[in-house]
């Protein structure tokens, strides 16, 4: 327990130590600092410029099966959108929506208003092109690595985070948000560029969760999905640029969010009421903190003896769970 106040308390202020910074007024800090600098301008010059948009994804997948389909939506930047893959079917949101069709048994349309690019401030827009559609039962965010490469107001970007959950909630929708992914493991970021980007996705992606979750969302984490597994395969799980995932690294994706985005549909509205003996359950703070940590961990609202909040802020339950593998879905039948 003392371990999880400490946890809080350091959750508590990274924002405004984020948004600030920490290198010290000395000529070792000054000389550090020109060092990422200098770093960071050539690791943005080696990030490849996009050439073309992603492949259009929208439209009904699982039309064979009956029933009302599920509305789809999915939001945020580049990996949202699927860059890097040659055709529908290969995105993330082409292999997200089949993946619920065939765990549904339900037909599910897809709208997809991801920008290439893209940070957290961009999200509202998004979600004004969903407004004009009918509103979605379901919207998958994935957003935090362009504010991470462009050194965002961390406070800035947590908060446009949770207004655009806040928003999606007003419209009804479950929302599932793939948090900030270790853009340390990009291969163009150099030591010590590359333990400090580690370092700030990880502390971004922790309040994301927080954000998120007050905000009656859910979140999955990310984490080192593209570390370990990429750096061991890089050309089959890397897109032609190196740098966005191939079809391959969007079926692990997949394979990681769609646990959480079935049990956001098949579980009541509302938090989820604590097991008997409390398992998985934490305090939010340090559960955002141990999700951050794990890849593919869930967290999201709980209760505990019919309260959302304890002496240390609210309830959440954290879950790790990742399919083996999802399916190759066939191009959409697109929906006028």
């Amino acid at each position: 327990m003392a371990d999880e106040t400490i946890t809080q308390s350091r959750l508590r202020n990274l924002a405004t130590a984020a948004a600030y910074g920490s290198a010290g007024v000395t000529a070792l800090g000054m000389l550090a600092t020109g060092v990422v600098i200098g770093q960071a301008l050539i690791a943005r010059r080696a990030f490849p410029i996009a050439e073309h948009p992603p492949p259009r994804c929208d439209g009904r997948y699982g039309f064979e099966h009956p029933g009302t389909p599920v509305r789809l939506a999915v939001l945020g930047d580049s990996s949202a959108a699927g860059y890097g893959v040659d055709a529908p079917r290969k995105t993330l949101g082409a292999l997200l929506a089949a993946g619920l069709a065939e765990q549904l048994k339900r037909p599910v349309d897809l709208h997809c208003v991801a920008v290439v690019g893209a940070q957290s401030r961009h999200l509202a827009p998004q979600i004004e092109r969903l407004i004009d559609d009918d509103p979605p039962d379901l919207a998958v965010i994935l957003i935090g690595g362009n504010d991470v490469t462009h050194r965002t107001n961390v406070p800035d970007a947590v908060r446009a985070l949770g207004d655009a959950v806040r928003a999606l909630r007003v419209m009804d929708a479950d929302v599932v948000v793939g948090t900030c992914p270790d853009m340390g493991a990009i291969a163009p970021i150099q030591p010590p560029l590359k333990w400090l980007a580690h370092r700030w996705s990880r502390q971004l992606a922790a309040l994301q969760t927080v954000a998120v979750v007050e905000a009656g969302g859910r979140t999955v984490s990310l984490g080192d999905l593209l570390g370990p597994s990429f750096a061991a395969d890089p050309e089959r799980m890397f897109a032609w640029d190196r740098f966005h995932p191939s079809a391959d690294g969007y079926a692990a994706a997949a394979a990681v969010l769609l646990p959480s985005m079935v049990s956001a549909l098949a579980e009541p509205a509302g938090p989820r009421p604590a097991e008997p003996d409390g398992a998985g359950v934490r305090n939010l703070y340090a559960a955002a903190a141990k999700a951050a940590e794990q890849t593919g961990t869930e967290v999201a609202p709980a209760t505990v003896a019919g309260r959302e909040r304890g002496p240390n802020g609210r309830w959440a339950h954290l879950r790790r769970r990742a399919w083996r593998s999802v399916g190759r879905p066939t191009d959409p039948a697109h929906v006028p």
